[in-house]
């Protein structure tokens, strides 16, 4: 099992009074120390236009991390394939694995967030035809020659020879829980990444299915299984829980509001409890016991990203949990 972490996703809460410059340079602070501890990959998430500063910037922060970085994996978890111009995304996501000499994994998803779509113009009805529309463009603009297709949502001259190419297959991973995704990921993509609301068994379940599909497809070419979860490690499980929860259940609420389109001002007691328990969180011990329940239900050959970024916990914080996950978690995975 191999153990990466992020999600960096550069907000301020109300109370942090930093700069969002020094919030993007923390970013790059603690790409070096995932680095340092010897975990295997740094991953940033995306959305648009809210008040707390999410990171839009995908492509210009993995080029960063690209620079900040020399061994890990480093990729979008999750980009929100509707919303861009798919040969501009191939464009970019190809200069991203270049810089980071063909270390890059390019995430996507369908994206649910109803305002977002409403103001870049692109009908929600069609996002889940639109990555399918964009995982064709991405592949066959890295493709030798000319592009050779026409997209049904992309005016682009099927003739053009899009430019640069990485120098591999670059891997494309795609996100969601839902059967028709996980069975999309299945045929079209080199991974598959099972989003933190999944228990255990929810992720077994939809391995299995996806299993099934590239059996029937007669499809044997590398897949990784991708799992992410919230947590935090500590001195013990009370101690990991408060240093994790403020930023945990600020991102929580910040979701609730993506997903719905609607202000939530305060998460309700019952879901923080939710929350709580499906976050995995204590000493390094207890940690290690937590990620064995996978290991045990879903086998050694995936990549779990433990999301250890809480935005407004502390630098310092967050580095001594990346520290502690590296040096007496991940090693006992090896």
């Amino acid at each position: 099992m191999e153990i990466g972490t992020g999600l960096f996703t550069c907000q301020q809460r109300p109370d942090d009074d930093r700069s969002m410059g020094t919030i993007y340079q923390e970013m790059l602070t603690l790409a070096r120390e995932i680095e340092d501890a010897g975990l295997a990959s740094a991953w940033v998430s995306e959305h648009h236009f809210m008040e707390d500063g999410y990171l839009s910037g995908t492509m210009p922060s993995l080029g960063a991390l690209a620079a900040e970085t020399t061994d890990i994996e480093i990729g979008t978890c999750i980009g929100l394939a509707p919303l861009y111009d798919s040969v501009r995304l191939a464009e970019d996501a190809a200069t991203v694995d270049l810089l980071s000499e063909g270390r890059s994994t390019l995430g996507l998803a369908i994206g649910s967030n109803p305002d977002e779509f409403e103001a870049f113009g692109v009908p929600i009805e069609e996002r889940a035809e639109r990555l399918a529309d964009t995982v064709e463009v991405v592949r066959n603009a890295w493709s030798e020659g000319p592009l050779e297709y026409e997209s049904e949502f992309h005016d682009i001259d099927p003739d053009v020879t899009v430019t640069p190419k990485p120098e591999r297959e670059a891997p494309i991973m795609l996100g969601g829980a839902a059967k028709p995704a996980v069975r999309r990921a299945a045929r079209t993509a080199d991974g598959w990444c099972a989003p933190s609301s999944l228990s255990v068994e929810g992720v077994r379940k939809r391995k299995e299915d996806l299993e099934r599909v590239r059996e029937e497809e007669g499809l044997d070419d590398d897949f990784t299984v991708y799992v992410l979860q919230h947590g935090f490690i500590g001195d013990s499980k009370e101690d990991a829980w408060e240093q994790m929860r403020d930023g945990y259940f600020f991102i929580q609420r910040r979701y609730a509001e993506i997903f719905s389109g609607e202000t939530v001002d305060e998460l309700s007691d019952e879901r923080k409890q939710e929350l709580k328990d499906q976050a995995i969180f204590g000493t390094p011990e207890q940690v290690i016991d937590e990620l064995e329940t996978y290991r045990d239900a879903l086998g050694d050959d995936v990549h779990f990203i433990f999301r250890t970024y809480h935005p407004g916990i502390g630098t310092e914080t967050m580095t001594e949990c990346i520290e502690r996950l590296g040096t007496e978690v991940a090693p006992h995975f090896d």
